[in-house]
């Protein structure tokens, strides 16, 4: 539905209907008398807005990520959080105006009560169902930030009196916030790892420092793994059988199937030819997908944002309604969001945190002066903070395609998708399927020198398990 202009006629008539109607229907719905605020619009709506609700505020998130930073657990958690309310919302608008639904909600979805729909109530009841998620996950931080994109969308207050707020919008808030409180997420303790040869150990070297990654206790989310996901029954519900087929570090070390690894990391994914790696085997367009998958510092919408970034692109260029943007991004970031508890799960909850290549390969005595290709803002060669075990980015990938393979019922559909790297070479890449895009975001963290093969395959074969599960059990068709 068009927006409503602040100062407009629609929007002066909007807000008398919604003041007119409060009282009687406030007094049907909860038996309690409330007092109707009107509040005057402070800012205009932009004259290009984003036509989809879904679509605003998945780019409200982005941004946050980008303000905030941090593990892409958690930003994947909020993103489930934000779109399976926003479907069991939409799907509630529609049970209540149109007739009813074609899946089923995450949770539940209402049939509110009402005699007849309000001006832009689909609008409405997406919008203040996404704004109060976001801002119980960042109000502490984002709150101005939130109150400045509410106004843009609507012209509004968040704070001005809807009748939509009563009957629905805070049902289907309170119901997500419920089903996630004790899920584990705020688990703080910290990683005690080993200095045992194959174990992780941080990966700041005279050479290469990383003041973030200095010591034991510094590895993000090592309980990640233990939070309770959205559809799975465990973290632990797909974990790959490779960690436990050797037990030991000392048995894996050993093993001519590591050693291959290893010698595959250094040379795929080496910053530049060295004494002892003097051949670096790796294509300019290896090199540059390398960086287009990356979003590994802060500033960028890290990895499980990329992808939702791509769902947008692709539901853009097929011209999905509000219903079927609702269910694709709640089954994308239900996925995302086990996805990256999974993987957690593989990284620190298994018999083997596996170090990464640049410890095997210098600790290991194979080349001193090895870097990976991975670099931070200030050009300083770097690691992510935790085992290399399986790959977070191969997992969330696989997640990724999984359903959308599914969802639109074939793996060969070609699209472009973009990214924000700043340090990526190219905006834009072009796949001709979905399974495609995920092995190159997988292999791309080889190719970078923070991973192993086998950390890429285990992860692509974790993430389509998971993906699977979700498109079985959740938002299923009626």
């Amino acid at each position: 539905m068009p927006l409503l202009r602040a100062g407009t006629t629609t929007h002066r008539r909007a807000a008398r209907w919604r003041r007119a109607l409060a009282a009687v229907v406030v007094l049907a719905a909860t038996g309690t008398t409330l007092t109707a605020v009107h509040r005057p619009a402070h800012a205009a709506l932009p004259p290009h807005p984003v036509a989809d609700p879904v679509h605003y505020w998945n780019d409200v998130l982005l941004q946050i990520v980008r303000r905030e930073g941090g593990a892409p657990g958690p930003m994947a958690r909020a993103a489930a959080m934000l779109n399976a309310a926003i479907y069991d919302a939409e799907s509630s608008y529609r049970l209540k105006w149109k007739g009813g639904i074609s899946s089923e909600p995450y949770i539940h979805a209402e049939k509110y009560a009402g005699w007849v729909e309000g001006p832009d109530e689909e609008e409405r009841v997406i919008g203040r169902t996404a704004y109060n998620i976001l801002l119980k996950l960042y109000g502490g931080t984002q709150t101005a930030f939130l109150d400045a994109k509410f106004r843009e969308r609507f012209g509004t207050e968040p704070t001005e009196f809807d009748l939509l707020d009563v009957t629905v919008v805070n049902k289907m808030v309170t119901q997500m916030t419920d089903a996630r409180n004790g899920d584990g997420s705020d688990d703080a303790r910290v990683y005690a790892g080993t200095t045992e040869p194959g174990a992780w150990r941080p990966t700041s070297y005279p050479d290469m420092p990383d003041a973030s990654c200095a010591q034991h206790s510094q590895a993000v989310a090592p309980y990640w793994g233990l939070v309770k996901p959205f559809a799975l029954t465990s973290g632990s519900q797909f974990r790959p059988p490779t960690p436990g087929l050797y037990g030991t570090y000392e048995k894996l070390l050993a093993s001519d199937a590591y050693k291959a690894q290893v010698e595959a990391a250094r040379t795929a994914g080496a910053d530049k030819p060295t004494a002892r790696t003097p051949v670096v085997n790796r294509t300019p367009d290896q090199e540059a997908a390398a960086w287009f998958w990356a979003n590994d510092n802060d500033g960028t919408y890290k990895p499980p944002g990329q992808l939702l970034q791509a769902t947008r692109e692709i539901a853009t260029a097929r011209g999905l309604n509000t219903y079927q943007n609702a269910r694709l991004f709640a089954l994308v970031s239900i996925a995302l969001a086990d996805a990256g508890i999974a993987v957690r799960d593989v990284k620190f909850q298994t018999e083997i945190d596996l170090w990464r290549p640049v410890s095997a390969i210098r600790e290991g005595g194979l080349d001193p002066e090895w870097k990976p290709l991975l670099k931070n803002p200030q050009g300083v060669n770097v690691n992510p903070c935790f085992p290399a075990w399986a790959s977070g980015h191969a997992t969330f990938g696989a997640a990724w395609a999984g359903i959308m393979k599914r969802y639109f019922g074939s793996d060969a559909i070609a699209f472009s998708i973009t990214t924000d790297e700043p340090r990526s070479p190219v905006r834009t890449r072009h796949f001709t399927s979905f399974s495609e895009a995920a092995r190159e975001d997988a292999y791309s963290r080889v190719w970078l020198g923070v991973h192993f093969p086998w950390d890429a395959d285990d992860g692509l074969t974790l993430g389509d398990r998971v993906a699977g599960h979700v498109f079985a059990t959740k938002l299923r068709t009626l």
